[in-house]
């Protein structure tokens, strides 16, 4: 048993509260070594003179924060995965996490991607980037050191909905989405520094920090997104600096929170001072959109959007508003992550905006996505799912006997790919939930799609069998 004994006097809050953190922070630093165990509670709480109770509180909470375990009789441990921050894991220690494959087995129908439907955009963007080869032969030829204010122009245009237009100056070109939510965590957070998820979402994200050594909290949603009362708790208890959040065409259970509920979050933010990342990438696609979080919390809301899901995914072109000042900040650490914009990208994403194609080409596309939205739901008639004509994907509840990853392994011996629920956890949700996720934009033509619909259809028909064959 440890002889280690806290100072509470230092820190601010609740005494349980400061007990924990100095707990969490003893621990980074090696002072409390992996496998220690920690005092008993009645002999810690008599040490520093607090109620029993207090300590209870504190050992529970640094539990939920996966540093130590704790069993009746035995006692409580710091457990042996945890290290300083300040120290680099080793390589391979830990997955990255995941349930897709990182190289896919050719043949095999795509069904586990979002990325915008082929609609003919390739003609397009081969008369835009002739003209940019043609026009622009000495900034293809070297490196991208400037910022063209009309980069910045496209972006405040693509990102305006709602009636909320982003001022330029605000504007981040982005090699993609993805990359600039990374960014926008690498710039406004530390390695050790919490960043608060939803517990379903677009879970690369959080796995990509914790590669740059940030930690993900997971906060629960309902039928309208995440959780105002979980993400008070989550923010009282944990203090994240920042939350990432799709509060529009939610990925995966399509939910999109109303005004009520945005307002809700946003004050709590403001109450913990926490950053949010708005991931907007699928909201694009809605006609009508609801009035977005970074309108309503400009000061604090990073608002991110791209062309991925509603243009073309290949052209990796996006964008970010961000709150005052802060923009520079994101840009550097764009450049630090991604080695910098390519010129040719970056001009094929504002021109594409500024000429109104990108506007046309969304048309088709929705229009596209609508076509196979509708098909999916006649494919799935009778079971339980949950889509929007917008939404490039569905989300479907599996009958019994199916598992989610059960299903998954199922539907690629039958030569179609998905996702399971795994793919979406941040942490260790609660429970099993049974769905997949069942992707329609990538194969080449609604033909291809129906034919991946027909095989799932006749698994989840057939679920004895199917469990029987790939349980």
């Amino acid at each position: 048993m440890t002889n280690w004994l806290p100072n509470l006097a230092q820190g601010s809050g609740p005494l349980y509260l400061r007990l924990a953190d100095q707990i969490e922070a003893d621990i980074e630093r090696g002072a409390l070594a992996p496998g220690a165990k920690l005092p008993p509670q009645r002999n810690l709480a008599f040490d520093v003179g607090v109620t029993i109770g207090t300590v209870s509180r504190a050992y529970a909470l640094v539990r939920e924060r996966g540093l130590v375990s704790g069993e009746v009789g035995r006692g409580t441990y710091v457990l042996c995965g945890t290290r300083p921050s300040s120290t680099p894991p080793e390589v391979g220690a830990q997955p990255f996490g995941g349930t897709r494959g990182a190289v896919i087995e050719p043949g095999k129908l795509r069904m586990d991607s979002t990325a915008a439907p082929d609609i003919g955009q390739a003609a397009q963007l081969e008369r835009l980037t002739r003209g940019i080869l043609r026009d622009h032969p000495e900034d293809i030829a070297s490196y991208t050191r400037t910022l063209p204010p009309h980069w910045l122009d496209a972006g405040s245009a693509w990102l305006a909905n709602a009636g909320w237009t982003p001022k330029p100056e605000t504007i981040v070109p982005t090699l993609g989405g993805h990359a600039g939510i990374l960014s926008v965590i690498a710039a406004m957070t530390v390695p050790g520094d919490r960043v608060a998820f939803e517990n379903l979402t677009y879970s690369h994200v959080a796995r990509s920090g914790s590669v740059i050594g940030r930690r993900a909290v997971s906060v629960a949603i309902d039928g309208d997104g995440m959780d105002p009362d979980d993400f008070e708790r989550v923010c009282a208890q944990q203090h994240p600096k920042i939350a990432f959040l799709v509060a529009t065409l939610h990925n995966p259970t399509l939910a999109t929170m109303p005004d009520g509920r945005r307002r809700a979050i946003v004050e709590i933010a403001r109450r913990h001072n926490v950053w949010l990342i708005e991931d907007n990438i699928y909201g694009v696609l809605l006609e009508n959109p609801p009035v977005p979080i970074a309108a309503l919390a400009p000061e604090r809301t990073f608002h991110v959007g791209s062309l991925s899901k509603s243009v073309a995914a290949g052209v990796r072109g996006g964008w970010i508003s961000c709150p005052p000042h802060q923009a520079s900040r994101v840009l550097t650490a764009h450049k630090m992550i991604t080695g910098g914009m390519p010129f040719l990208l970056a001009e094929l994403a504002a021109q594409l905006v500024i000429s109104g194609e990108a506007a046309d080409i969304r048309q088709r596309v929705r229009a596209e996505v609508g076509e196979r939205e509708a098909r999916a739901r006649q494919a799935f008639e009778g079971y339980d799912f949950a889509s929007h004509p917008a939404a490039p994907f569905l989300w479907l509840k599996l009958p019994e006997p199916w598992l989610s990853s059960t299903f998954k392994n199922a539907a690629s011996e039958e030569g179609v790919l998905i996702d399971d629920e795994d793919e979406f956890k941040v942490g260790q949700a609660d429970g099993a939930l049974h769905r997949v996720r069942i992707s329609f934009t990538v194969p080449t033509s609604c033909g291809s799609v129906d034919d991946g619909f027909a095989v799932l259809r006749s698994l989840l028909d057939n679920p004895i069998c199917g469990f029987d064959n790939y349980g």
